[in-house]
């Protein structure tokens, strides 16, 4: 079976799906719908798909699923129609900005039977995965201590921001995600700093531009995630897990990866860029476990409940810094 997909939306994010689509083995690009016609056009020319308005995608007899990649308040509307359309359904995350509204945009889902899995591509790189290998097979013994760095080279323009939801729900987000992933536990309670040290007009627009968060799980675990919209050096993406027997890191990824020594010192390539070069393995392989989950009828790897999670803990990390205080996720989810 070939799963044939429409992309909603044409914009970096929808450009890097579709890539993902076209490598990926079983599934075809049939559409793309963006109401920016030239947008539409590039991603139509370079995989040779038809371009359609997202009401032709909904009712196409030749398209089975879906990639969501428009702006995030339109996340949740989209996922019921194309539930109750009849279509597989692939989001960004996150699902939407209202944790009572994911709620509810759940429900739809389940009523309808419908597959859903949010795009948390972290899960899905391969040294994070190998990370992840480790701990399973018990070779750090018991996980005790996680950090989380993840710092961008940049900020993103101020109008994406303002409908973004905010460095915790758009940034650190795939990190809370990552440490449910490795911590092996629930989060139980979140403690959070935030500080505008990058560029004031992030302050201007209600949000932050420099965080840390401390997870901790009801055994004692704990995560410590640090994120930055500003690496002069480069896009930074580390994770370090401390175990009862040891230690397992996934450090960066270069450009090459070599070191070279002579009389000037020790030197090594830069970073990779940002997310699309970084993470390019990891937005194949995402799609391919998605086609596996629909072919499958099977269960996706990151579900609406692990977007609902995410974004509960983005939640938490902005009331406590709104009122300085440790806060129990219980307190946003029940």
């Amino acid at each position: 079976m070939t799963l044939r997909f429409g992309v909603l939306g044409a914009g970096r994010i929808g450009r890097v799906h579709a890539k993902a689509i076209a490598s990926t083995s079983g599934a075809v690009l049939t559409a793309i719908a963006d109401p920016v016609a030239a947008a539409a056009q590039t991603v139509a020319g370079e995989y040779g798909c038809d371009i359609r308005t997202i009401e032709q995608i909904e009712a196409a007899a030749d398209v089975d699923a879906v990639v969501i990649c428009t702006p995030t308040d339109t996340h949740s509307d989209l996922i019921e129609r194309f539930a109750r359309a009849g279509k597989a359904i692939f989001c960004e995350k996150p699902v939407d900005l209202s944790v009572q509204r994911v709620k509810e945009c759940l429900k739809v889902v389940a009523a309808e039977k419908a597959t859903l899995m949010v795009g948390f591509n972290r899960r899905f790189d391969p040294h994070f995965g190998a990370l992840k290998a480790a701990i399973d097979a018990g070779e750090i013994g018991a996980v005790e201590m996680v950090t989380i760095t993840s710092r961008d080279p940049g900020a993103p323009p101020c109008d994406y921001i303002s409908r973004s939801g905010g460095i915790f729900r758009d940034m650190t987000i795939h990190d809370f995600d990552m440490a449910r992933f490795v911590l092996g536990e629930e989060i139980e309670t979140v403690q959070a700093a935030a500080s505008v040290l990058v560029d004031p007009e992030i302050g201007k627009l209600g949000d932050f531009d420099s965080v840390n968060v401390i997870l901790r799980t009801a055994s004692g675990r704990q995560c410590v995630i640090t994120n930055s919209r500003r690496a002069t050096y480069g896009y930074d993406q580390r994770v370090e897990v401390l175990g009862s027997d040891g230690m397992v890191a996934a450090e960066n990824m270069r450009e090459v990866n070599i070191e070279l020594a002579n009389a000037k010192g020790f030197t090594r390539p830069p970073l990779l860029d940002f997310f699309m070069t970084r993470y390019t393995a990891a937005y194949a392989a995402e799609i391919a476990a998605f086609v596996k989950a629909v072919t499958e009828k099977s269960v996706p790897p990151t579900t609406g409940h692990d977007g609902l999670v995410a974004l509960a803990l983005a939640d938490a990390a902005l009331l406590s810094v709104a009122e300085g205080r440790v806060v129990r996720l219980s307190e946003l989810l029940d």
